[in-house]
């Protein structure tokens, strides 16, 4: 059992197909220690309640989970990862790719083959995840959005942590939307983004409220954080891959995220949108999943919304872990994309 930090959960988890190796002591138990430290003991059956596709991804997470790596390292795993998985989006959903530069910032500018008439005065901008450290997403987000919605999508490869801590992904996300802005109306405009891009959504509409500018007409923000003051209660039970892979608990009273942080007060509300003052924010769709580390995170986020009076939805899935729509061969993935499409196509006005 690792070393329990106050307020933490600690699971051990073990697939059912390994249930009768497991001492009868450690199956199914939980003990408290008086600070209400928990110490928790499960077993987990593969649910049945989800496509066999994503039965089998699960199962093959619990080989394929990478262990700790260098900056450097992630960075040219996520690339190769990325080039690979985007070939394979433009394979399954065909668009148009240009590069170009967009209010100074580097962006990919990805077109339906087929547009309706009334979209094309509409454009969607794509934040990209990868821990605000590296690129997991761009094309792999941007790809299959534009091809479901058939609307243009503007992907932005924002400045990265720990080079340009923020606010310096929130200002090239802010002058690509003035660029747009140009051309577009701003009910015409949608943002969205997995991840880290989900956060960005968040602090950027903030920030663009903050400047007084027109905020966009719809949200996609895919599995987010709003606080980085604090460590929720899915960051203590999950991994990336949802239980494999090493999971370290946090100390609730020490910060993270601190290559992203910078100097910044992590109750700052651009940063920590939850502490913004939420009204009057355009419509969102909010997506998770039940072995999402930022299944807290998300849904606390979504309630915020709804206190301040916003029109916002919130969409859980079954038993899959973060950013699950990465992987195109789940119909859980195309179920999602579908979501996520539809929202922002409707939301967003010619």
């Amino acid at each position: 059992m690792n070393t329990s930090l106050p307020g933490i959960c600690v699971f051990a988890l073990a697939a059912s197909m390994a249930a009768q190796s497991v001492p009868a002591d450690q199956r199914d138990s939980a003990t408290f220690d008086p600070d209400g430290t928990a110490h928790i003991t499960r077993v987990v059956p593969m649910p049945a309640t989800i496509s066999p596709e994503a039965q089998k991804w699960l199962s093959s997470l619990t080989h394929s989970t990478p262990g700790p790596e260098t900056l450097a390292e992630r960075r040219a795993r996520t690339d190769e990862w990325r080039a690979k998985d985007s070939a394979e989006a433009r394979k399954l959903y065909p668009v148009n790719v240009e590069e170009a530069t967009t209010g100074g910032v580097r962006t990919d500018i990805i077109t339906p083959l087929a547009m309706p008439a009334e979209n094309k005065g509409k454009v969607l901008i794509n934040l990209h995840g990868g821990g605000f450290n590296s690129d997991s997403g761009s094309l792999i987000e941007g790809v299959p959005i534009a091809n479901l919605a058939k609307i243009k999508v503007v992907s932005v490869y924002y400045r990265l942590a720990p080079e340009n801590p923020f606010p310096a992904a929130v200002e090239d996300v802010v002058a690509v939307y003035k660029e747009l802005l140009k051309s577009y109306k701003p009910q015409s405009i949608g943002i969205f983004g997995t991840s880290a891009g989900a956060i960005l959504t968040a602090e950027v509409t903030v920030k663009l409220k903050q400047l007084g500018l027109p905020l966009p007409g719809a949200l996609g923000i895919f599995s987010a954080l709003a606080d980085f003051s604090r460590t929720s209660d899915s960051r203590q039970l999950f991994t990336l891959n949802g239980f494999p892979g090493h999971l370290e608990p946090t100390d609730p009273n020490r910060l993270h995220d601190a290559e992203y942080l910078g100097k910044t007060d992590p109750r700052n509300p651009v940063l920590s949108p939850l502490f913004a003052d939420l009204s009057g924010m355009p419509p969102s769709l909010l997506v998770t999943s039940t072995r999402d580390l930022l299944l807290s995170d998300t849904t606390t986020f979504h309630r915020a919304l709804l206190r301040a009076g916003n029109e916002s939805q919130l969409a859980v899935f079954e038993a899959l872990p973060h950013a699950f729509w990465y992987h195109f061969e789940l119909p859980e993935t195309r179920e999602a994309l579908e979501l996520m499409a539809k929202y922002l196509g409707d939301r967003v006005k010619p």
